[in-house]
């Protein structure tokens, strides 16, 4: 069955993410469709990037950037839960993709964000240019979260029951592309 990981992009204290990616999990899991899993970097202690080889040429020399690697690895997509912090995506989450290369190749993407102005969009903007350079296929769909409507007091995540649908259109694309890619993967 396609595995797909839900990564929770933020390990800030007090983070928003949290709320946000396992509600994202709790549909996926009522979505059905595949297997769907929390990635939560948090539990992976990822330094700013200290391998000494570039990660294309996968010659890990840490306990911690094999242990990663397994984990993108064994996963066919990815739904990543992103805050927007200065228009771009945390600093923790684009490290934890930087960590790694071939594992990310031929698979699928699907986004939700979370932000004060533009619900996150920018960050997911700057996602998606670094999945194309990781030959990953992201899709159309994507759930924008804002702090204004979606957040009581900008801490509780209260989101509107208009984003259920887009997030199953975004389930839907993300399982058919990952389903698609795994012919590719094992050419």
């Amino acid at each position: 069955m396609t595995k797909i990981g839900i990564i929770l992009g933020s390990t800030r204290p007090g983070r928003n993410g949290e709320a946000v990616a396992k509600w994202v999990l709790e549909l996926a899991q009522k979505h059905g469709g595949a297997e769907f899993e929390l990635v939560d970097l948090l539990d992976y202690d990822l330094p700013h990037l200290d391998e000494p080889v570039p990660p294309s040429m996968g010659q890990y020399t840490k306990d911690h950037t094999r242990r990663w690697s397994a984990k993108v690895a064994e996963l066919d997509g990815y739904v990543f839960v992103t805050p927007e912090y200065n228009h771009a995506p945390s600093g923790v989450l684009k490290n934890a993709i930087d960590f790694v290369y071939n594992e990310w190749n031929n698979k699928a993407a699907g986004f939700v964000s979370y932000g004060a102005s533009a619900g996150g969009a920018r960050a997911v903007e700057h996602l998606r240019l670094v999945m194309g350079e990781l030959q990953v296929a992201d899709v159309r769909a994507q759930v924008s979260l804002s702090f204004a409507t979606d957040f009581t007091n900008w801490t509780q995540f209260t989101p509107g029951p208009q984003h259920e649908p887009v997030l199953n259109t975004m389930f839907d694309q993300l399982i058919a592309w990952s389903t698609a890619l795994a012919t590719v993967r094992a050419a």
